[in-house]
């Protein structure tokens, strides 16, 4: 009688999970998306301190909470946002590496892309990096990926008026004011300005190249052929 020998094979974690071959690089700058072993580090930089503690840059004002809550408050974050991550609406986080060295973090967020072709930035960069260009290098990097490979139309951001440095970024890479919405910050009233970047607006940096999108496509069923 004869014996059938099958091989073993085992899937690898990139064919469970498609969006985790994405990889958008720029000079020493690399871009990937989190995974759980980013998790412990990324925690790590953002307790080191990310912005004056006198001053709330972000809408959602995740790091006010006491240390000892934000690690797990942290992992419960990304792991809600891959959970519900599919063509209807996707946040693409990613880990940003500057010469191999950690730095912080930079997102896409979207609904409904493949009607509306349109999605928000958003980033935070470890303070004792802040002063070096990273900011927007990584911005730079994000939004010739969405236009490029995506095929994005137009890309939103936005910044508290009292946050000059982000602001900043944006003029450098194109965005354009698209009005102002009044919004309650640690129970105070704050303007928050709103930006868009169309693609003929874009300030590009130095080239981009990028792995996994055509993966990343098919998963999201952006290509007409999907």
């Amino acid at each position: 009688m004869a014996l059938i020998f099958r091989q073993a094979w085992r899937m690898d974690l990139n064919e469970v999970w498609p969006p985790y071959l994405l990889r958008i690089s720029s000079g020493d700058l690399e871009l990937r998306l989190i995974r759980d072993d980013d998790l412990p580090a990324l925690v790590e930089l953002a307790l080191g301190g990310i912005h004056d503690p006198d001053l709330m840059p972000f809408a959602f004002p995740w790091t006010d909470v006491p240390p000892a809550e934000l690690p797990a408050n942290f992992a419960r974050h990304h792991w809600s946002v891959r959970a519900v991550f599919g063509p209807e609406r996707f946040s693409l986080d990613f880990a940003v590496r500057v010469g191999g060295e950690l730095v912080g973090t930079q997102g896409l967020t979207t609904h409904d892309f493949a009607v509306t072709r349109t999605g928000e930035t958003g980033s935070w960069l470890a303070r004792r990096h802040h002063g070096r260009g990273i900011g927007t290098r990584m911005r730079q990097a994000i939004c010739a990926f969405a236009f490029d490979e995506l095929g994005a139309t137009e890309i939103t951001s936005g910044a508290f008026v009292d946050n000059p440095a982000s602001l900043g970024v944006s003029r450098k890479v194109g965005y354009r004011p698209n009005g102002i919405d009044r919004k309650v910050r640690r129970g105070a009233l704050a303007e928050h300005q709103n930006l868009v970047l169309r693609p003929e607006d874009l300030v590009r940096g130095a080239p981009v190249e990028v792995v996994g999108a055509a993966e990343l496509r098919r998963f999201l069923k952006l290509d007409a052929e999907s």
